[in-house]
């Protein structure tokens, strides 16, 4: 069933753009040219598309170590040798590791959270991936954790709660530092606000 919105076009377009206006930034007027670029396209790039919609609820799972998104049971980034396993960078969600990497100036691994501490919204930190954070860090390699959840009420006070239970365990907890904006979303930072924000980590 279509908005009415849509109603005067045909049943397969206005089941695409009501599909495409669903999708975060993209207004009515987006969504119908979006729809009508993919009607005048060739076959071809319309299947690809949707086998690349499908291959993305298909195939993608967690990472069984780190939680970020992949295709394997590891992640690339937790399977690469090269990198310093003994700094975990945590984030609250997956899309927060690529404007990270982007910066060129972290070479550790990440821990994804799946979200953050949110008591109004009765999202206590047991449904977090805390517990799987905590067991990473029990054979003594991992030396610091640096806490990247986003400048805000509901980041911060996750931070202040990691920062609680991980400091007992004898690691480095850092923050990264103030060059963020409070209220801002990682994900949306630029490439240098972050570089310099993960240069000038604070401990808590």
């Amino acid at each position: 069933m279509t908005s009415k919105s849509f109603a005067s076009l045909a049943e397969p377009v206005a089941r695409l753009v009501e599909a495409f206006n669903k999708l975060p930034g993209i207004g009515p007027k987006n969504a119908q040219r979006l729809a009508y670029y993919l009607l005048r396209s060739p076959d071809e790039e319309a299947k690809a598309l949707a086998e690349a919609i499908l291959a993305l609820k298909e195939k993608i799972k967690l990472c069984s170590v780190c939680f970020n998104i992949t295709d394997q049971d590891t992640c690339s980034i937790c399977q690469d040798k090269e990198r310093d396993h003994s700094k975990i960078c945590v984030v609250e969600k997956p899309s927060d590791i690529p404007p990270l990497e982007r910066t060129g100036k972290y070479n550790g691994v990440y821990h994804v959270l799946h979200g953050t501490i949110k008591p109004a919204q009765g999202i206590a930190a047991e449904e977090l991936k805390v517990t799987e954070l905590l067991f990473r860090l029990q054979d003594g390699s991992v030396t610091e954790v640096i806490v990247a959840t986003n400048p805000n009420i509901e980041g911060e006070t996750t931070a202040m709660y990691l920062q609680r239970i991980i400091m007992p365990l004898g690691i480095r907890v850092s923050r990264l530092a103030r060059g963020l904006p409070f209220g801002a979303e990682l994900e949306y930072a630029d490439d240098m606000t972050l570089g310099q924000a993960l240069d000038h980590r604070q401990e808590f």
